[in-house]
């Protein structure tokens, strides 16, 4: 990471003097890797790879990708590459809409090469944009096939995720025999997204060849020939039926919304049927409907539906009239049902337009019962033209599609109701004498009395003016007063803060103090105790040989053999102080290095093997908890050779966001912790140790049982990034 971002950095200040031109990206990936403000900065880009996508209808743009990612290539009005052609591609860093991209591209062919193998990811993955660009293997169920002009575009769903998989026309024989087909599309993820905003909205995968569509299984039968099923039985338990396998519906024709959806019932009730077929069938119309049962709403609805009339007589339907107890208990949903209210708004909203260009409207009408309000709306066509004129108020009886809505706990939570015609609405009643326009007459006529009450009211607030002033004055100079009060009483806040910060500032100075003082004294101690008696011991020797060698040079080299013992002795004693300065592995290392090269080092030469494992994400703590959670691991890999008698020691250290841990097991013969020798008996090793866990406000846990091991772990909370640097990972070592 810290390499990366030194060459990025190199890369948009143009070298070391700031002279030469920066060196290209060669990678598809340290493109990707920018952020969208350092992509602007158009940083060259040399990239070699494999053309992945290259649609006719792109005007020359492509997708690219070499061995580390896949990328998209913005050669707008510049020659177009095939897919397979292996290609180098010049050219400069862009943001994109979505994802960085290269722009201002010239390319070369080198060659041709088999496209990049596809990685097999998750579908969530895909939809939300993380693979753009990439080669991928994703499994669906081929819902729907329409051919354009270009390509086979296929409706796939998988894993409750639909997205368009757009194919070459010669990579499917017969598309429509996919249709409630088991495949796996291998092809180049492409995000849709909305520029302005940087978001991706859907996914399209691009299957540049006919090989990387792969039928896993056919649809065995022709769904027409299956039994049907009754409409109520579409979401009740059906186990013989596979998931994402076509059901036949038969029913009649209750309302059709051409190329959108329509509505048929049956004995059992009735179902909403999304279909883009362009077919065009009339209410009573017998039709065989063959699609994938859905639910929208918690409630049943046949997508990506076929339909095909029968030859059967047109049948009258009979609306259900419909009360507040049947909607609580989700009947009637998709039905042919009769309501009767009050007309309480009417509205006209534009909802697009049509095939020719026209407007399309809808008349919606809000409708108030006893229980409840609910909206019914139509298209507003001529021959609805009637529907606007009906006057609020009004009570009327509704004729319409019942379209529920549900909660997560099927429970009824509102309603909508989809009016085919005029002729679904029937006044049953004229609103009263008193409407809304003879409402707003006397509301006018109120209004006069009210202005007149104003202007007498101003006039006598007029003689109030003056005292109102004085008040006024007074209570501005009250609340000066009390800002000032506020203001003294902030101040004194903010210095009684300040003196407390100093205070402590002055103990925590007597406190480093004092542990500097202690360092040096026992550094002393240390020194006088071990190298300078080591040194004394090492002169009497050689004063010894010096007498002896001109004597009897033979007798002289018991003495020097012993010098030089004790010198090796010193030199041991000197280093084991220097350490204890210093740990050099964290001079050298990161803290997980340090603390594995430290136990190797104490392990060289026995027969006790470690095995070392550090999880989390490392990074670098403050120098005091570096040093004693490293010093706490040389002593129990110490306590391990001396007393352990073990074959086996694990360390572990684990790095969380809100701690960090550090375990030491061995398999050694372990002990009885309530009798373990102490301080007391001169063992000062595991005191030690929780010592110095309790100077880092941690905790070390102590678990051993005779013949089952030992097992120490220190726990240190809240363990933040040292001020001094930086939140990068460590380097690894030269």
């Amino acid at each position: 990471m810290i390499a990366s971002a030194c060459l990025l950095a190199t890369l948009l200040v143009g070298g070391p003097t700031g002279d030469s031109d920066p060196a290209p990206l060669t990678r598809a990936i340290d493109v990707l890797s920018l952020s969208a403000e350092q992509a602007a900065t158009s940083i060259p880009v040399s990239v070699e790879g494999v053309v992945t996508v290259a649609q006719p209808d792109w005007g020359g743009r492509f997708f690219v990708q070499d061995g580390s990612a896949g990328i998209f290539v913005d050669n707008a009005g510049g020659p177009i590459p095939g897919p397979g052609d292996l290609v180098r591609v010049t050219g400069v860093s862009h943001p994109g809409g979505y994802a960085p991209v290269i722009t201002a591209p010239t390319w070369e062919k080198l060659g041709t090469a088999p496209l990049p193998e596809a990685k097999p990811v998750s579908i969530e993955r895909i939809m939300a944009g993380i693979e753009d660009s990439q080669r991928v293997e994703v499994p669906g169920t081929v819902r729907a096939v329409r051919i354009d002009e270009f390509a086979i575009v296929l409706a796939v769903v998988s894993g409750g995720y639909r997205f368009s998989a757009i194919l070459p026309l010669a990579a499917a024989g017969e598309p429509a025999s996919l249709v409630g087909a088991k495949v796996r599309l291998r092809g180049t993820a492409a995000a849709v997204f909305k520029p302005e905003l940087r978001q991706v909205i859907r996914v399209n995968l691009f299957v540049s060849m006919a090989d990387d569509l792969i039928v896993d299984k056919l649809d065995p039968h022709d769904p027409f020939l299956r039994d049907p099923i009754p409409i109520a039985k579409l979401a009740q338990y059906r186990p013989a039926d596979a998931p994402d396998e076509r059901v036949r519906i038969r029913g009649t024709v209750t309302y059709q919304r051409p190329g959108e959806d329509l509505f048929v019932t049956d004995a059992t009730g009735g179902l909403h049927v999304r279909s883009t077929q362009p077919i065009i069938v009339k209410p009573g119309d017998v039709v065989e409907v063959v699609g994938f049962p859905g639910s929208e709403q918690f409630l049943p609805v046949l997508d990506d539906a076929v339909i095909r009339p029968t030859t059967e007589a047109s049948r009258a339907v009979t609306p259900k009239p419909v009360g507040l107890q049947d909607l609580r208990e989700s009947y009637h949903h998709a039905d042919l049902v009769t309501l009767r209210g009050k007309v309480a708004e009417l509205t006209m909203r534009a909802t697009g337009h049509t095939d020719d260009g026209a407007p399309r409207e809808i008349v919606t009408l809000t409708i108030q019962t006893p229980e409840f309000i609910f909206a019914a709306e139509g298209p507003a066509t001529e021959s609805n033209a009637p529907l606007a004129a009906i006057a609020l108020e009004s009570t009327v009886e509704l004729t319409g599609i019942c379209m529920l809505q549900v909660g997560d706990d099927g429970q009824f939570q509102s309603l909508q109701l989809l009016l085919p015609g005029v002729e679904s609405v029937r006044v049953v009643r004229e609103p009263s004498w008193l409407t809304p326009g003879r409402l707003l007459v006397g509301l006018a006529v109120l209004t006069g009395v009210l202005l007149l009450a104003i202007a007498w009211i101003v006039t006598m607030s007029r003689k109030n003016r003056t005292l109102k002033t004085v008040l006024r004055e007074k209570v501005s100079a009250q609340e000066e007063l009390q800002d000032a009060h506020d203001l003294l009483e902030e101040r004194v806040e903010e210095r009684t803060a300040q003196l407390k910060v100093e205070m402590n500032e002055r103990k925590e100075a007597e406190v480093r103090f004092k542990a500097t003082l202690a360092e040096r004294t026992r550094l002393a101690q240390e020194l006088h105790d071990t190298t300078e008696q080591s040194l004394t011991g090492i002169g009497l020797q050689l004063d010894t040989a010096a007498k002896l060698f001109e004597k009897n040079p033979d007798a002289a080299r018991r003495p020097l053999e012993t010098a030089r013992i004790l010198m090796n002795q010193s030199h041991r004693e000197l280093r084991q102080s220097i350490w204890d300065l210093r740990s050099r592995e964290l001079e050298q290392f990161d803290l997980p290095s340090a603390m594995e090269l430290s136990a190797m080092d104490i392990l060289r030469g026995t027969p006790v093997r470690l095995v070392f494992a550090c999880s989390g994400s490392p990074r670098p703590l403050s120098e005091v908890v570096e040093e004693n959670l490293l010093r706490i691991v040389r002593e129990a890999i110490n306590n391990v050779i001396k007393h352990a008698d073990a074959s086996r020691v694990e360390l572990q250290l684990g790095f969380r966001p809100e701690r960090v841990t550090l375990r030491v097991t061995d398999d050694g013969r372990g002990f009885d912790p309530a009798t373990a020798p102490g301080s007391g008996d001169g063992h000062f090793g595991l005191l030690g140790m929780s010592e110095r866990a309790k100077r880092l406000q941690g905790k070390l846990r102590l678990e051993s049982t005779p013949g089952h091991g030992t097992r120490i772990e220190v726990t240190i909370p809240g363990v933040p990034f040292p001020q001094s640097e930086t939140a990068t990972a460590p380097s690894a070592p030269a």
